[in-house]
């Protein structure tokens, strides 16, 4: 394992603190860093983030990849809100307390109404999770509200 990352070392690795109200703030806090082509997003995992294994809890990570291609779906559509339908995760690692959580993912195919995506979770470099979902685009409100 990598040397745990601090708060001072993710700022200089140009990833930023943000504070998200609902579920999503409850998981972090969170990370974001732009990339060339899309968003990253981090959490720094701590004793909060671990199952009675000692292990980061495999919600957790469900977690992070789920907001993860929400967000990068929302962003490739003009910020169009997108609402998971489903969503299939493989564990393929364990992360540990003191690892910083990344996940990244893509848009494969975009319709009208759906958008397929993937993605993975990884810490260190190691991917803990591979992930694809399916995201249906929420109708745009009327004009005026």
């Amino acid at each position: 394992m990598d040397a745990p990352q601090t708060h001072d070392a993710l700022t200089a690795q140009g990833w930023k603190q943000r504070s998200l109200a609902g579920f999503a703030g409850l998981i972090g806090p969170l990370w974001t860093r732009q990339e060339e082509i899309s968003w990253a997003y981090g959490v720094l995992a701590t004793a909060d983030h671990l199952n009675p294994a000692g292990l980061v809890h495999g919600g957790m990570l469900t977690t992070l990849a789920d907001h993860a291609l929400s967000a990068i779906a929302w962003e490739a559509l003009g910020r169009r809100a997108c609402v998971t339908v489903q969503l299939d995760t493989h564990f393929l690692s364990a992360g540990r307390a003191g690892q910083f959580l990344e996940a990244r993912g893509r848009v494969v195919r975009a319709t009208s109404s759906l958008v397929f995506m993937q993605g993975q979770v990884s810490a260190d470099g190691v991917d803990l999770v591979s992930a694809s979902a399916i995201l249906k685009v929420l109708a745009l409100p009327p004009a005026g509200l």
